[in-house]
């Protein structure tokens, strides 16, 4: 099959969550069947720069050179006067691109990856149409407009937001023959939103290469904490915000010489809002993750937002590192707490945890044996990829199913 693959994130090098379900995805489809990506990456290209070699030389890519969240920087009134979420605001680049791409071919499916993205699938032909929505931010949204402790005025600008988002993205995702989430906790809320269309929802977890990120990469280090998330995405930040205020400093009075290193680019960061000291250490943008992460005695992730599947968490126990998480942070994994993972929700109980788990190491060594083969049997890309695509191919073949239907009814 000849498919259009569109992406809100250039899908290669994966080194972000939604580069890393996209290139997966991506390569995935590309095992099967022909593909054209087209894409954006605010940063441009250079001719030669995009590697064939991940995909085999079965894609052909299209880079945007245009960034579909330049708005949501804009002046609160701005957004507040929106008429939907300035992260689904149109793109001329996308527009013209995917036209060009489809003027004179057509596609036996189109996929769309993340909302960002779906207005453009709608103008590549009416084909079989497949959205991988990873997190609905409508189901985000809601979910703060419903944790809000605040003022009626912050209340109800985050009603107004939840209610955008959501006529938004119903009104889009009832225009796919297939919709897939990361997480299972989203199912209800989105089968709801397409409940009177024809749209198949399913859930296509996020998952980790078990071939790639494997035990033994690193040598462990003593009392090393890791945090695998770049705190340019809010929720990341709010993690670490509390993290150095409420727990990092009771692991610090019970364990000499603790340290912590925080993944990512900081480019934008409020550094002067954490409270950071010389045992915390930022490693900005690297290479190759993993060395870091599997050098940590432990991984913590003490999210209290956001949305989809933790791939930070998948990441860590692929390569052996032992997680304490929170409720939230784990959300979304079929995890066991003290079989493969730990949780806690209150500050004290997080460092309690961390701490035990840096003076145990048998209880390190059974948490890491455990989590890998969980990561093994139910996220490894291979078998997530296999599944997305039959799930793609499955809705081809209903609308040809549909189709011959149709004629011969006609």
């Amino acid at each position: 099959m000849r498919i259009l693959f569109l992406s809100t994130w250039f899908p290669y090098p994966p080194d972000n969550g939604s580069k890393i379900r996209a290139h997966y995805l991506l390569r995935a489809l590309a095992e099967r069947h022909e593909i054209t990506v087209a894409a954006f990456r605010p940063q441009g290209y250079q001719v030669g720069e995009y590697p064939d070699q991940p995909y085999d030389g079965r894609v052909q890519v299209h880079p945007v050179p245009a960034d579909p969240f330049r708005h949501v920087t804009a002046s609160p009134i701005a957004r507040y006067a929106s008429p939907l979420p300035l992260a689904f605001w149109p793109s001329r680049l996308m527009r013209e691109t995917v036209s060009g791409l489809s003027a004179d071919r057509r596609w036996d499916a189109v996929v769309a990856v993340q909302a960002p993205v779906a207005q453009y699938a709608l103008q590549a032909g009416n084909g079989p149409r497949v959205i991988d929505v990873d997190t609905a931010l409508s189901f985000q949204m809601h979910e703060r407009y419903v944790k809000e402790t605040g003022s009626a005025a912050k209340r109800t600008r985050n009603w107004v937001s939840w209610q955008k988002a959501h006529q938004y993205e119903a009104r889009m995702f009832r225009r796919f023959h297939a919709c897939t989430l990361a997480a299972s906790i989203e199912l209800t809320y989105v089968s709801a939103m397409v409940s009177h269309a024809q749209t198949a929802v399913k859930v296509v977890p996020n998952g980790v290469d078990c071939d790639r990120n494997h035990p033994g990469l690193a040598r462990t280090s003593e009392a090393t904490l890791v945090f695998n998330g770049a705190m340019t995405y809010s929720a990341n930040f709010d993690a670490m915000h509390y993290f150095l205020a409420e727990v990092y400093p009771r692991i610090q009075q019970q364990v000499a010489g603790a340290s912590l290193t925080i993944t990512g680019g900081t480019s934008g960061v409020r550094l002067t809002d954490l409270q950071l000291d010389d045992s915390v250490h930022l490693s900005g943008y690297v290479d190759d993750i993993r060395p870091v992460i599997a050098s940590a005695t432990v991984c913590v992730v003490p999210l209290r937002q956001g949305g989809g599947t933790r791939l930070k968490i998948l990441e860590a126990m692929a390569l052996g590192t032992p997680v304490v998480s929170t409720s939230k942070g784990a959300e979304g994994l079929d995890v066991t707490p003290g079989h493969d993972i730990l949780i806690a929700d209150e500050p004290a109980e997080f460092a309690g945890q961390v701490i035990h788990l840096l003076r145990d190491a048998v209880q390190r060594e059974r948490l890491a044996t455990n989590a890998r083969r969980l990561v093994e049997q139910r996220y490894d890309w291979n078998e997530i990829g296999s599944r997305f695509v039959d799930l793609v191919e499955e809705a081809v073949e209903k609308r040809a199913m549909t189709d011959r239907l149709h004629d011969e009814s006609s």
